[in-house]
């Protein structure tokens, strides 16, 4: 009794898998010939040309905005300002002390020198007048030995004093001179230091962002706005270090942009920065659009793909149809090893092992 109670529960199992497996169709497909590409998935931002972040190099509070956001600046142009009374006084103390250390305002103090060195002349001069009569005397000895001496040692004080009020004068000149050159370098050190006090733009483009308000706090680490190219774009991709070496300069990109949903940009890889960031472990790519689109904003999002090889006429089969990567099933119940190329995120090329009159069949997970 007991056998044949597993003997019918074993039939009746038998049976329930036979009416499943009936039930259940299994897809099938043929190869087909198409064009296929395979690509490198990435995603970045779109940016201006040229766009940077504008810091300025000295703390202060703003004082005035200059620009609104959207004005198109020139090179050079006045962004924002600091306050900077200080920095104004400290250039008006080396503008009195630059006036104070020219030479023509110390004339009295050259001339003072220059009426020694005259008078210093005259004494010598007349000093030699004297030595010359005395020498004339002693050789028709006349005089005495001791009023020659005293005559010719004059004589070498009064040369003495004449090169010394000579050697004052060049020595105050020199230094009125190195003083005024100082007190000038000066003045253009805080004239500089007042000019940072205006913040202007480095490059001709669009302000895009003021990050700061009238009469808060600035420093060097914190920018303030963000200035770049009114007119041109490029697009920067983040992709993986293990597709880096698969990238190039002129490679056709594919991308979408969240602000036009559906709608499918091509780009060029312009340029591959060569350095890793080592916290997410991706390269920086840049591209430029072939056609922009009608209005274009920085820091827009994108997902991209970059192309890496093109092939028409390639014989294809869905890759959910491939068994351990190189085989597949067909109608017949034969299992077939191919060899595969291209690879999209779909479809795969089988480059030998099938053509376009085998059916296969979906592999059972």
């Amino acid at each position: 009794m007991k056998l044949l109670s597993l003997l019918k529960l074993f039939c009746a199992m038998q049976l329930l898998l036979l009416v499943f497996s009936c039930g259940r169709k299994q897809e099938k497909t043929q190869p087909t010939v198409d064009s296929i590409s395979e690509s490198v998935y990435a995603s970045g931002v779109v940016k201006s040309k040229n766009q940077y972040q504008v810091f300025p190099v000295v703390n202060g509070i703003i004082k005035q905005i200059l620009v609104t956001e959207g004005d198109v600046v020139q090179k050079g142009a006045p962004l924002l300002e600091i306050d900077n009374e200080t920095a104004q006084l400290s250039t008006e103390n080396a503008r009195l002390a630059a006036e104070y250390a020219r030479v023509s305002a110390n004339t009295e103090k050259l001339n003072e020198l220059q009426a020694a060195i005259d008078l210093a002349r005259s004494k010598m001069q007349n000093d030699s007048l004297l030595l010359l009569r005395q020498q004339n005397l002693w050789k028709n000895q006349i005089g005495t030995r001791v009023e020659l001496e005293q005559r010719e040692l004059s004589y070498q004080n009064a040369v003495t004093a004449y090169r010394s009020a000579i050697l004052r004068y060049q020595d105050l000149k020199k230094q009125l001179d190195f003083a005024f050159r100082q007190s000038q370098k000066n003045l253009q050190i805080s004239q500089t230091l007042t000019e940072n006090y205006t913040i202007r733009s480095e490059t001709a483009g669009k302000v895009y962002s003021l990050l700061k308000e009238k009469g808060e706090m600035v420093s060097p680490q914190s920018p303030v706005a963000i200035v770049g190219d009114a007119d041109e774009f490029i697009i920067e991709l983040q992709v993986d270090e293990y597709d880096i070496a698969r990238i190039k300069p002129g490679q056709r990109v594919l991308l979408n942009l969240d602000s036009y949903q559906g709608q499918v940009f091509e780009a060029e890889v312009s340029k591959i920065n060569p350095a890793m960031n080592e916290r997410t472990r991706s390269f920086t790519v840049e591209a430029v659009f072939v056609r922009m689109p009608p209005s274009l904003y920085p820091n827009l999002t994108t997902e991209a793909n970059i192309i890496i090889q093109q092939k028409e006429n390639a014989l294809l089969i869905p890759r959910d149809y491939l068994v351990e990567g190189s085989f597949v099933e067909t109608e017949k119940g034969e299992r077939v090893k191919v060899t595969t190329g291209l690879k999209d995120y779909q479809k795969v090329e089988i480059l030998d092992g099938l053509n376009k009159e085998i059916v296969l069949v979906k592999p059972v997970p």
